[in-house]
């Protein structure tokens, strides 16, 4: 059973969904986090890839993690690989996030080890049914 099913197979319902938003950018960020919240999803935020590990090891529930690439201090790829490290938090799916929305980028995120890749700058439109395809497992990859 993956991470995203509850007991009864059924995908997790999105308002108790939590998801860390790895993104140094504060406008990028709230643009994120009412998206998120009009889906009544919990969003925690991380600035950097520096210490995700520890951050999201304190956080009660974890259901996806949304990573920027050029972040300060650590990328969205040295965090991928720390957090990929971590038992209880291997398992959690880690969505790219960027700017950087090319074929070339996407192949990168994916051999890297992303669950996905969304390309910036974010569709209000089409984001709401991203998240949720992604919540039920579904692994998405778009360039915007």
């Amino acid at each position: 059973m993956s991470p995203n099913t509850e007991p009864t197979g059924k995908p997790p319902v999105l308002k108790d969904a939590t998801v860390l938003v790895v993104e140094d950018n504060v406008s990028n960020f709230v643009l994120i986090a009412r998206m998120l919240g009009y889906l009544g999803i919990h969003c925690e935020w991380k600035t950097s890839g520096y210490e995700v590990v520890e951050y999201a090891d304190t956080l009660p529930r974890l259901d996806l993690i949304l990573m920027d690439i050029r972040l300060p201090y650590e990328d969205g790829y040295g965090a991928l690989k720390k957090i990929r490290k971590s038992e209880r938090l291997s398992a959690i799916p880690i969505v790219a996030v960027t700017a950087e929305a090319s074929p070339e980028q996407m192949k990168k995120s994916r051999a890297a080890g992303f669950d996905g890749f969304l390309g910036k700058p974010l569709d209000p439109d089409r984001f709401p049914e991203q998240i949720r395809r992604i919540l039920s497992g579904e692994p998405v990859w778009e360039l915007q």
